[in-house]
């Protein structure tokens, strides 16, 4: 068993092992930039997006490595290490979310192939005619980014903390390391390293699924033990600290917990770049058919909360994030301990990467060439979205330094709160053009303000006058806590709705969509599809009969 107390002393055998490992990807980082090598990698297209070029086989596991992350190993588990079943509502939150993206992502990768569209706010300037909401996706793509490129510094920061590596300064030297690859390779990087990331957590979760068990008394033991636990007393809020079943007043949290965090999920900027970086629209479908397997795997991440309660597990300051790394800790010898560290670590740094590259391009195409130089080159757009990556990963240390780490899921959803109001202009947009650019736009900020005013005045649980401390809030219409991101949103859809009314009967103009039918159907081999990675600076002109009426809806 690994030695010692977690802190005290430095493990150095699961060190050894973690940092074995972590060379291992970084140098495959760096090796990326000539895996799959493009002509010209200072293009959004090559850097960016990879080419363009993915095939089902890379995509599977880059948008594993995507979707998977920090959250998946550290926080769900910790959720249910510290309140029981409602942790498990990234469970079904998973699999809804699989059918939805198999109908609208398609389409979106679609029209973004034919007009050279690299993120989602470029696909809404032009099917909206609208700077300002563009704008406005893009700000909110960035901003809700930030957070949870935050979670994946916590799921580092705990491996390292529990290595016996106190203080920031690996956690910096982890995240420079991760910043020159990813300033190299783009997109490429995290693609490539993704391979070793999802063997190495299936490794782990098959092992300590099955060995665990075997050491603590099997799981009428976990199940026991885990009950007991939770119908106990928190000291902290003099509550329970949760159950095994959902209780009647949670049944609300729970399910719009997972509705909403499913309808969210691809509205990321860093799901919507992997999206994009695949060959063919067949690509998305067999994928969004696939992934699904993920679940049953996040399902049984789930019980190593349960597994941690029965191991006995107290984490160093009640800091559950602790949970998980310290039943490895307890568990495992050193050397398999530094493997499972090590798949936490890599499955913290592969999304981290994808997200600071969405966000760089968001700014560089809808703010940077938008706003400030309309006229940069391909070159200096790339060159501009290596510099803003850099910034971006830098800048969530803010939400990790500013915001309470104690259930570190709520970093990611409170990023949901603000990416799911990019819902209507990006995923209504792909059937109708029946609302109104600046009724949209409206809604959004709306929604954005009622959403943030609503988290900022939850406490964390025990701590008064503390804010952002929950992602649920009272509704007096269920009398029930629901998540605040799907309140937010059906305000901002009925707010929509009503404006909309209101302008056309107003009259105001609506602007000219630079779309056609036709766009939301092509694939490789039409016109303009498959070519983009060597067009000219300035993006090819749309069709002629992109000239249409500004309310004409796709097919």
């Amino acid at each position: 068993m690994s030695p010692g107390v977690v802190g005290a002393d430095v493990d150095r055998v699961a060190l050894v092992v973690f940092a074995a490992l972590f060379l291992v990807v970084t140098v495959i980082g760096f090796m990326a930039a000539r895996w799959r090598r493009a002509a010209d990698l200072m293009h959004l297209d090559e850097w960016g997006l990879g080419g363009r070029s993915f095939g089902t086989f890379i995509t599977w596991f880059l948008l594993g490595g995507d979707l998977y992350t920090a959250y998946t190993f550290i926080a769900v588990p910790a959720l249910v290490f510290g309140a029981g079943a409602i942790g498990f509502f990234a469970v079904p939150y998973t699999v809804i979310v699989y059918p939805i993206i198999f109908v609208f992502l398609p389409r979106l990768w679609s029209v973004s192939h034919r007009h050279g569209y690299v993120t989602p706010a470029d696909f809404v300037r032009g099917r909206w005619d609208s700077r300002a909401l563009a704008l406005a996706v893009a700000v909110t793509g960035i901003l809700a980014t930030m957070p949870y490129i935050a979670l994946q510094l916590v799921g580092i920061q705990v491996v390292l903390e529990t290595m016996g590596l106190g203080g920031d300064l690996p956690l910096i030297v982890a995240f420079a390391i991760l910043a020159a690859y990813t300033y190299s390779s783009g997109l490429r990087a995290p693609a490539l390293i993704a391979f070793v990331k999802d063997g190495l957590i299936y490794l782990v979760i098959a092992v300590a699924i099955i060995y665990i068990p075997t050491q603590i008394g099997g799981w009428g033991h976990i199940f026991a033990a885990a009950s007991k636990h939770l119908a106990s007393v928190n000291p902290k809020t003099h509550k329970p600290f949760g159950s095994l079943a959902i209780a009647p007043a949670g049944r609300w949290a729970y399910g719009s917990l997972a509705l909403g965090s499913a309808l969210a999920l691809f509205m990321y900027p860093h799901c919507v770049t992997a999206v994009l970086s695949t060959k063919d629209r067949n690509v998305v479908r067999r994928n969004a058919a696939m992934l699904p397997a993920y679940s049953l795997v996040l399902g049984l991440i789930a019980l190593l909360g349960y597994m941690a309660v029965a191991a006995g597990v107290k984490p160093a300051g009640g800091n559950a994030q602790l949970a998980v790394p310290e039943l490895f800790h307890t568990m495992f010898p050193s050397w398999f301990a530094g493997v499972a560290y090590a798949a936490v670590g890599i499955g913290a740094l592969v999304p981290a990467a994808i997200m600071a590259i969405a966000a760089a391009n968001l700014f560089t195409r809808n703010v940077y060439r938008e706003f400030i130089r309309p006229a940069a080159t391909s070159a200096e757009e790339a060159h501009v979205s290596k510099v803003v990556s850099l910034v971006v990963k830098f800048g969530a240390l803010v939400f990790v330094l500013g915001l309470d780490k104690s259930f570190a899921i709520n970093l990611q959803l409170l990023g949901g709160i603000w990416i799911l109001q990019t819902f209507p202009a990006i995923v209504f947009g792909l059937y109708t053009r029946w609302f109104h650019r600046h009724a949209l736009l409206t809604a959004w900020a709306v929604a954005m303000i009622y959403g943030t005013r609503v988290a900022y005045g939850v406490p964390v649980p025990g701590k008064l006058h503390s804010h952002f401390g929950g992602p649920t809030a009272m509704v007096g219409l269920v009398h029930s806590k629901v998540y605040i991101a799907l309140t937010a949103f059906v305000i901002n859809v009925a707010l929509a709705v009503v404006l909309t009314l209101v302008f056309r009967a107003l009259r105001l103009p609506s602007g000219t969509d630079q779309t056609v039918d036709g766009d939301y159907l092509a694939d490789v081999g039409d016109v303009a599809v498959g070519e983009l990675p060597g067009l000219a600076d300035e993006q090819a002109p749309p069709p002629a009969a992109a000239a249409t009426s500004p309310d004409r809806s796709p097919a």
